[in-house]
C-alpha cells in the first residue's frame, strides 16, 4: 500500500523514482542491494520491504529477522558506502502498548511481539550505520487502496453481513498511506536531521470506532457494529492496547504533523470505495 502510494505521488511531483517489487529486487540479497544501488545510484531509498505477517513471526522470527533485521542492517550499511540518505520504515510495535499518553520518538521501546523486536533491530541498523542520513518513519494502523487492510474488510462485511463484532479495547491511530507518504516526501525536502519520526494521523480511536465511522461513510446504520473485547480473538502475537503515537518531532522539523484520522479517512473514502469495487467479482 505505502510504497505504490510514495511512488505515485512521486511520479506526479515530476521526481524521478524506481519502485521495486520483491520479484525485482530481494533486500536480504546483499549483492543485489549493492548491485542495484550502483545501477540506480540513488539520492534517497525508502526501505517499505517488511516481514508484516505478525501472527506468522511468532513461530518464524528467525526468517522475520532476515528481512526485517539483518536485510536493513546490509541495506543500510550499502547506502553509508555510497552516500544514500536511508529512510527505513517502522512500527508501533517496538513499544510495549501500555502507556497511558501518546509515545514520544525517544521513548524506550520494549516490543512485546516477535515482529516488534526484529523491526526495532532494523531500527537500530539504520540509525547505527548512517547517523544524521538515517531516518526512522514509524507508522500504524494503515489503510489505503492498494492491498488487504482493516477499511477494506469493513467495507466487505457490511454488505455481506447484518452486524459485525469489533474490538474496542486496542487504541491506535488509523493512517491513510496516501498521507504517509506525503509525510515521507516532505521530510526528505525539508531536510530535517535524521533520526525517529512518527507518521500516524493525529487523534485516536479504536478499531471498534473506526469500524462504525466505516459504516457511516457508507450509509449504513453504525449500530449494527458492536463492541468487543481482544479477548474473543485470541491471536499468537499479542494486539497492542495503545497504539498512540506522539509527533512531537514534527514541529522541530518545521513541519506539521498529518491531521485528524476522520477527515483523512473521509478524504480516503471515494479512492477506497473505487478500489473495493474494481477487484469484486463482475
Amino acid at each position: 500500500m505505502l510504497g505504490r502510494d510514495l511512488v505515485t505521488r512521486l511520479e506526479r511531483a515530476g521526481e524521478e523514482v524506481a519502485g521495486y517489487r520483491r520479484s525485482d529486487l530481494d533486500i536480504t540479497d546483499p549483492a543485489a542491494v549493492r548491485a542495484t544501488l550502483r545501477l540506480r545510484t540513488p539520492v534517497v531509498v525508502v526501505n517499505c520491504a517488511a516481514w508484516t505477517a505478525v501472527d506468522d513471526a511468532e513461530t518464524r522470527e528467525e526468517q522475520a529477522a532476515l528481512v526485517n533485521g539483518r536485510a536493513v542492517a546490509g541495506l543500510a550499511a550499502a547506502c553509508a558506502d555510497h552516500g544514500i540518505t536511508l529512510i527505513q520504515m517502522s512500527t508501533d510495535y517496538v513499544f510495549d502498548g501500555r502507556a497511558r499518553r501518546p509515545y514520544r520518538e525517544d521513548d524506550p521501546p520494549s516490543p512485546q511481539t516477535a515482529y516488534g523486536r526484529t523491526k526495532l533491530a532494523g531500527e537500530r541498523a539504520v540509525l547505527d550505520h548512517l547517523g544524521d542520513a538515517g531516518y526512522v518513519v514509524r507508522t500504524a494502523w494503515l489503510y489505503g487502496a492498494h492491498g488487504p487492510n482493516f477499511v477494506r474488510t469493513m467495507i466487505g462485511l457490511e454488505r455481506r453481513r447484518p452486524a459485525v463484532d469489533v474490538v474496542d479495547d486496542q487504541h491506535g491511530q488509523p493512517s491513510w498511506t496516501a498521507d504517509v507518504a506525503g509525510q515521507i516526501i516532505a521530510l526528505v525536502r525539508s531536510g530535517a536531521a535524521g533520526g525517529i519520526y512518527h507518521a500516524t494521523s493525529s487523534g485516536a480511536t479504536t478499531w471498534f470506532g473506526l469500524a462504525r465511522e466505516v459504516f457511516s461513510l457508507l450509509g449504513a446504520d453504525p449500530a449494527r457494529v458492536k463492541p468487543t473485547t481482544s479477548s474473543a480473538y485470541p491471536r499468537p502475537a499479542a494486539r497492542p492496547p495503545y497504539s498512540v503515537l506522539g509527533h512531537d518531532r514534527w514541529a522541530k522539523a518545521g513541519l506539521e504533523p498529518i491531521g485528524d484520522w476522520r477527515r483523512a479517512l473521509q478524504g480516503a473514502f471515494p479512492e477506497l470505495l473505487s478500489a473495493f469495487a474494481a477487484h469484486q467479482p463482475s
